[in-house]
């Protein structure tokens, strides 16, 4: 299983959130690059960057970041947050990134989707953000009526085969991951599902990796030391070639 440290920016710092409430924000490296650097230090294989600013606004804002983040390690970078346009990934793919994370843009825009998979392959992952099972739009402060499992099966059957699987109301609580949600997802759609949301232990990543993950995203827990990230990649680490 792949294990993703996150590195959330906000105001071009490295942020944690908790359900996704701006509100509620604990800022933890004022230069994003120096806590990138740290996890792949630790043994990280690859780096997950979300530009929050950029979820909310609907296109890239923390630019500036990522490509500083891409100057510090040589470990592969998957990127979310505002890429709502062919050119925000075109650009996106310039500056280093490998793969990218599309989210509201596929209940907009499902014609980028298809697009952008004919073009880059499994360099496209889609973000499944749900909130009781249903998908939440613009950088979690809207809320769809669309059922992640129905959208994923669809979607799928478009050429995506990454999707990235987060419980919103158990993003930042530490309260352990959505495993029926999980499970059902792993269940129905014959793709690489990556976990994130509430993990908050070592024994939280055996069951997402027990469910049939391909990845766990992990966050607070990390930057709070619940996690000694090198120890996690020793138990359930596995190498994978970047894209």
């Amino acid at each position: 299983m792949i294990l993703y440290p996150a590195i959330d920016i906000r105001g071009g710092r490295c942020v944690r959130l908790i359900e996704g409430d701006f509100d509620r924000e604990t800022a933890y490296d004022s230069d994003p690059s120096l806590a990138a650097r740290r996890w792949v230090e630790a043994g990280a294989e690859w780096v997950h960057v979300v530009d929050l600013d950029g979820a909310v606004a609907g296109r890239p804002i923390n630019g500036k970041a990522v490509v500083q983040i891409r100057a510090a390690v040589d470990v592969p970078i998957q990127l979310g947050g505002g890429l709502r346009l062919l050119t925000d990934l075109e650009k996106a793919f310039s500056a280093g990134v490998n793969r990218v994370i599309l989210g509201t843009a596929v209940l907009r825009d499902p014609e980028l989707v298809i697009n952008a998979v004919a073009r880059w392959g499994e360099r496209i992952a889609v973000a499944l953000d749900t909130r009781d099972g249903r998908l939440a739009t613009d950088g979690w402060l809207g809320q769809s009526d669309r059922r992640a499992v129905e959208v994923a099966q669809r979607l799928a059957g478009s050429g995506v085969r990454h999707f990235v699987y987060t419980d919103i109301r158990r993003d930042g609580t530490l309260s352990g991951p959505d495993l029926p949600g999980l499970s059902e997802l792993v269940e129905k759609v014959d793709v690489d599902v990556t976990a994130s949301g509430g993990i908050a232990s070592l024994v939280d990543i055996k069951a997402v990796a027990t469910a049939g993950a391909a990845g766990v995203i992990i966050g607070r827990a990390l930057y709070d030391g619940r996690i000694d990230l090198a120890e996690a990649v020793a138990l359930f680490g596995r190498s994978e070639a970047p894209c």
